[in-house]
């Protein structure tokens, strides 16, 4: 992406973050994520239409994605931007100068969510048929996701996961929505022991951490690919997880890396730019 683009990516973060009340939106949600307008409404003397409007101008600089929930509407913190802000403009100053904007990067990676659900919005330059394929096709997911989805793709099917050589199977491994190149939904793998011998020994996963995760109840992830000028809005959602879960943690830190590569893959590879 070159430095006309990265500033127009960019300048709509600053202009969001200027602003004392979006701040106090963001340390709410920092506090409780995921929370609906009335619930940020509370304890604010302001009106709900301003609030809202407020909430508009974050969710424009990619800051806060919403999630629909039934009726409700609930708000997470999305950390991609101030990633992106944070590598690009961090290493060129004096860390003391910008040391509330990592602060700020650390509390939207690291605090925990008030609702069990991860949500991570990110635009990607290319087009929503590339992205869908890079979701998809083994070959692409072996490139930056180093494992491989065996599978049809239909609504229903099951699929098998190949991690490091290893195939990891199960019945209820199965793809729930399949439209694309708009929307992806699947069931999570297997924590299986096969599983935590392809990639559990060699990070010092233990016996205990892997029998905990294999404990829980299988969790879901969506993906929504939605066409914005000439990039594309990816959004991911993975929820279905119990109270304090522990694959919750670990997805939590695994997706932001998957998706960087996924991002650096499709916008600067010229094998993948061709297909």
């Amino acid at each position: 992406m070159d430095a006309g683009s990265t500033s127009e990516a960019i300048d709509p973060v600053f202009r969001a973050l200027a602003d004392p009340i979006r701040r106090q939106l963001l340390d709410r949600l920092i506090a409780h994520n995921g929370q609906t307008l009335r619930e940020l409404c509370a304890g604010l003397e302001m009106a709900r239409q301003s609030v809202s409007k407020h909430l508009a101008v974050l969710e424009a600089a990619n800051l806060v994605t919403p999630v629909r929930r039934g009726r409700e509407k609930l708000h997470y913190l999305n950390p991609a931007p101030i990633a992106e802000v944070a590598d690009r403009w961090i290493s060129r100053y004096h860390q003391q100068r910008v040391r509330a904007l990592a602060d700020l990067k650390h509390a939207l990676e690291a605090q925990p969510m008030r609702r069990p659900e991860f949500v991570y919005t990110t635009y990607i330059k290319t087009t929503a048929e590339k992205l869908w394929q890079a979701l998809t096709d083994p070959a692409f997911t072996k490139r930056y996701w180093r494992c491989a989805f065996h599978t049809d793709w239909q609504e229903g099917s099951s699929y098998t996961l190949e991690q490091n050589g290893v195939l990891i199977a199960h019945k209820d491994q199965r793809v729930l929505v399949a439209d694309p190149p708009r929307r992806l939904s699947y069931t999570w793998h297997t924590f299986s022991s096969e599983w935590a011998e392809a990639v559990g020994r060699p990070v010092g996963f233990s016996e205990e951490y892997v029998a905990k995760l294999a404990a829980e109840p299988r969790s879901k992830v969506t993906f929504e690919i939605e066409p914005v000028d000439d990039m594309v809005k990816l959004t991911v959602v993975h929820d279905g997880f119990e109270h304090e879960s522990a694959v919750l943690e670990g997805i939590s830190q695994g997706w932001p890396r998957i998706l960087a590569e996924l991002k650096t893959l499709l916008e600067t590879d010229r094998e993948s730019a061709a297909v």
